[in-house]
Formats: C-alpha cells, sequence, structure tokens
C-alpha cells in the first residue's frame, strides 16, 4: 500500500510501504474527473497544475492533518494504473484498506453547502461508491467547500433511501450477517 503525506518542507510524498506496518491513515473516496492527479504527477510535481485533482488532495491532507492523520491515501494517485500486477493487487486489497482505514471522506465535488438545501441527495452516486460507504468504520462526508455535510451514522436514511444500502449494513453490522445476494447488490 502506497500512502501519500506532506514532508516538513511542504512537498508531497508517496512513502510504500509493502511489507512494513501502515500507519494510521485516512482515506478519500471521490468521484473520478479529467484533472485527476496520478501517481506520476507527483514525482514531476506537475500535479499542482491538475485544479480539481488538486484541490481534493489539498482537502485530504488538510482534513487528515485535523484529524491528526500524517497519512493519506487518494487510489488515483496511490495506484500505479500502467502497472497492471500493481492493479491487480490494489484491486484485490481495497476492500481490506478501507476495512483498516481510520477515516474516510467522501468528497462531493458536485455539491455546494451554501446553495444546496438536500445535499447528499443531489450528489451523483456511483454504484462503486457503495462498498466504499459499508467498510469503513467512520464515513464522513464533505461538499467541495470542504465542509461537513454529516457522516454515515447520521445520514444513515438518507443514505438508504438513495442506495438501498440496508440501514443495518450502514450501522457497522458485520457483513457475514448477509446473504450473498445481499451483500451483492
Amino acid at each position: 500500500m502506497r500512502l501519500l503525506h506532506f514532508d516538513a518542507l511542504g512537498r508531497l510524498v508517496s512513502t510504500d510501504f509493502r511489507g512494513k506496518t501502515i500507519p494510521p491513515y485516512a482515506i478519500l473516496s471521490h468521484r473520478w474527473s479529467d484533472s485527476e492527479i496520478l501517481l506520476e504527477h507527483i514525482a514531476s510535481e506537475v500535479y499542482k497544475e491538475r485544479r480539481e485533482g488538486y484541490q481534493k488532495l489539498q482537502f485530504c491532507a488538510k482534513q487528515a492533518a485535523q484529524d491528526k492523520l500524517q497519512y493519506f491515501w487518494i487510489d488515483t494517485c496511490c495506484i500505479n494504473k500502467w502497472n497492471l500486477s500493481e492493479l491487480s493487487k490494489a484491486i484485490n486489497s481495497m476492500f481490506q484498506w478501507y476495512k483498516d482505514v481510520t477515516r474516510c471522506y467522501v468528497f462531493l465535488l458536485d455539491i455546494l453547502v451554501s446553495t444546496a438545501t438536500e445535499p447528499v441527495q443531489r450528489s451523483n452516486w456511483e454504484a462503486s461508491f457503495h462498498k466504499k460507504l459499508i467498510t469503513p468504520p467512520l464515513v464522513e462526508f464533505f461538499s467541495c467547500e470542504g465542509q461537513p455535510i454529516g457522516d454515515k451514522a447520521s445520514l444513515n436514511q438518507l443514505i438508504y433511501e438513495i442506495t438501498s444500502i440496508p440501514l443495518t449494513a450502514l450501522r457497522n453490522c458485520p457483513l457475514d450477517q448477509f446473504t450473498t445476494s445481499e451483500r451483492e447488490r
């Protein structure tokens, strides 16, 4: 697992923790855009030119620091998608990474808290996003301004209405309590 952090000089650093103890970390859950920061952008520092991706990265780093977490993980810039072996291992490990995360931040790029009446309901939800809601113990939702909207516990009824994920799953009931068909929904 590769994690990101900013060093003492303010440089973005990618650290590979394969074979090492993984420190506490946050995960950014987000919808991809055309201006995502990729792993190769970090080394060349062109990531600052990718406005939307950089906005998400800055948000995640700032929120993780507020939550006293040095490290954070963002799929688009922590996985080398050009290395098929690494990509395959990452896909197979993702469930565990989301399960082991200290905090999961859901960044709703299409939501402005200042103008939305039902911010979470109006966001564009993806099917792959559902698993990311169930697995982490703590999921927090934020607007594109970085404003907190709520967490999985406070929004569970609304999340259920949007996604049909059973309320028991949103309340961190062990997944082995669900049938295979329920888990695949």
